[in-house]
C-alpha cells in the first residue's frame, strides 16, 4: 500500500481558532472603546488583553509544531516579523536614550498593543483549519459589521449615541462624551472612540459584507444582503471624509474583480443613490460636498498640512528608527496622519515595514486571485484586498495606533488575508499529492 504523506497543515488538527476569534470580535466592536480595566489603565482595554491572549494561545499552539512542518513561507506572517523587528529595534534605542517619565509608559503601552494586533493576526493566519471555518468567520465579522452600522442609523434618527450609558462592572470608562455634528448634522460614533475611527472600520467591513451578499448563496438573498445594507446605508451619513475615501478605494478595488455586468449594476445603484440623497436631503448633500470644496479653509486640514514641518525637525533627529513607539506624545502636537507619526516614532525603517505588510497581503491577494479558478474565493481575496487597502489609506487622515478598533479590524483582515492563502495553498498542495 502506497502512503500519501499530506501536507502539515492538512495533517494536524488543532483547536480551531473561530470561536475564539468571534469572541474577540464581539469585544472589539460591541464593547464601547473608551471602557477599560481601571487599574490596568490605558492596556487595559479588553480586545487588547484578549489579543494578547491569542498571541500567547498562537506561541503555545503554533510554534513548537512550525518547527517541525515542512511548508511554504507566508509572505504576510514574513512581513510581519520584519515590522516587529523593526519595531523592537526602535523600541531598544529609545530605552537607551533619556526619556521623559511620561513618555515610558505610552512605549510600553504601544508596544503590548502592536504585540495585541500582531496576536490577532496570527491566530487568524494558523487557528483556521479549512476554508468552510473561514466562510464562517467571514459571515460573522460582516454581520458584526452590519449590526454597528444599524447602531449608527440608530444614533442618527435618536440623535443619541445611547452607548454612553453603558455600564459593566469591572470596568471604567472616560468623562462623559455625546453625539458630535458637522454642518448641523450628526456624526454616529457607534462604540468606536470618534467618528473618524467608525467610518474607517465601516469601510473596512464593507467589502466583505458585499462578498458575503454576492457569494453566500447558501443563505437566502435577504439574510446574506443584511450585513451590507446597513453599511451602505451609515457610510454617506458619516460626514466623514475618511469614510468615504476608505469606501471609494475598496469599492474601486472590488470593481476591478467584478464582472462587467456587475458593476454596472453596482454603478446604476450608486448614482441612484445620490439622486434620491439629493432630493431628499439636498442640504446633506451640500454639506458633504463642502468637506471637499472646502477643505483648504477647514482648521482640521490645515492642521494636517501644518504639521509636516513641524514633524519634519524630529524626524532630522532619530531619521532611521525613530524616537520609539509611543513616546511622541498628544502634547507635543496630533498630527492626524498615522504616516507620518510613524516616521516620527519608528523612523524611516519602521514605516517603510509597516507599509510593506500592508502591501505584502494585498499583493499576495492580488496573486491569489489570479491564480484561483473558483469564483467565490477569486471574490473572497478580492475583498480581502480592497478592505486591506481602504484600511491603510485611511490611516493617512488619522493617527490610528490611539484608536483600538481600527487597528483591530485592520490586523484581523490581515489576518484572514494570510489564511485564506494558506488554506488555498494547502488544497493545491494536497490536490497536487493525489495526482
Amino acid at each position: 500500500m502506497t502512503r500519501v504523506l499530506l501536507p502539515f497543515s492538512q495533517t494536524r488538527r488543532l483547536t480551531d481558532s473561530v470561536g475564539w476569534l468571534t469572541l474577540y470580535l464581539g469585544l472589539l466592536l460591541f464593547l464601547p472603546s473608551r471602557l477599560i480595566f481601571g487599574p490596568l489603565g490605558s492596556a487595559g482595554a479588553p480586545s487588547m488583553l484578549f489579543g494578547l491572549g491569542s498571541l500567547l494561545l498562537w506561541l503555545l499552539t503554533f510554534v513548537g509544531a512550525a518547527r517541525r512542518a515542512v511548508s511554504e513561507p507566508q509572505p504576510i506572517r514574513i512581513a510581519l516579523g520584519i515590522l516587529l523587528f523593526c519595531v523592537g529595534v526602535s523600541y531598544v534605542f529609545a530605552m537607551t536614550r533619556p526619556l521623559s517619565p511620561d513618555e515610558t509608559s505610552p512605549a510600553d503601552v504601544a508596544l503590548l498593543a502592536l504585540a495585541s494586533w500582531a496576536g490577532t493576526l496570527l491566530l487568524t493566519h494558523d487557528g483556521i483549519n479549512d476554508r468552510g471555518r473561514l466562510d464562517t468567520l467571514i459571515w460573522r465579522f460582516a454581520v458584526c459589521g452590519g449590526l454597528i452600522a444599524a447602531l449608527g442609523l440608530v444614533q442618527i434618527a435618536t440623535r443619541q449615541l445611547w452607548v454612553d450609558q453603558l455600564s459593566i462592572p469591572g470596568l471604567t470608562g472616560d468623562a462623559a462624551y455625546s453625539l458630535s455634528t458637522r454642518g448641523g448634522y450628526p456624526r454616529p460614533a457607534g462604540t468606536a472612540i470618534h467618528p473618524i475611527e467608525y467610518g474607517v472600520i465601516l469601510a473596512m467591513i464593507l467589502p466583505i459584507a458585499l462578498h458575503v451578499g454576492f457569494h453566500h448563496t447558501h443563505r437566502g438573498p435577504v439574510v446574506r444582503w443584511l450585513p451590507a445594507l446597513p453599511l451602505v446605508a451609515i457610510i454617506p451619513l458619516t460626514s466623514s471624509r475618511s469614510a468615504y475615501l476608505g469606501a471609494t478605494v475598496g469599492l474601486v478595488v472590488c470593481m476591478v474583480g467584478w464582472s462587467r455586468a456587475r458593476r454596472l449594476r453596482v454603478l446604476a445603484l450608486l448614482v441612484l443613490g445620490a439622486l434620491a440623497m439629493v432630493v431628499v436631503t439636498p442640504n446633506f448633500i451640500a454639506s458633504i460636498m463642502g468637506l471637499f470644496t472646502g477643505a483648504g479653509d477647514d482648521p482640521s486640514i490645515t492642521s494636517r498640512t501644518d504639521s509636516f514641518a513641524f514633524a519634519g525637525d524630529f524626524i532630522a533627529q532619530n531619521p532611521w528608527f525613530g524616537r520609539g513607539l509611543g513616546t511622541f506624545l498628544p502634547k507635543y502636537r496630533i498630527f492626524d496622519n498615522q504616516y507620518l507619526l510613524l516616521l516620527v516614532s519608528v523612523g524611516i525603517v519602521g514605516t517603510l515595514a509597516f507599509l510593506a505588510l500592508g502591501v505584502t497581503a494585498a499583493v499576495t491577494m492580488f496573486r491569489l486571485r489570479v491564480r484561483l479558478r473558483d469564483e467565490a474565493s477569486r471574490d473572497l481575496a478580492m475583498s480581502l484586498a480592497a478592505a486591506t487597502c481602504a484600511g491603510f489609506t485611511c490611516l493617512f487622515m488619522f493617527d490610528a495606533f490611539a484608536f483600538p478598533m481600527t487597528m483591530g479590524t485592520l490586523f484581523l483582515i490581515l489576518g484572514l488575508a494570510g489564511a485564506l492563502r494558506r488554506i488555498e495553498d494547502a488544497k493545491a498542495g494536497l490536490a497536487a499529492l493525489l495526482r
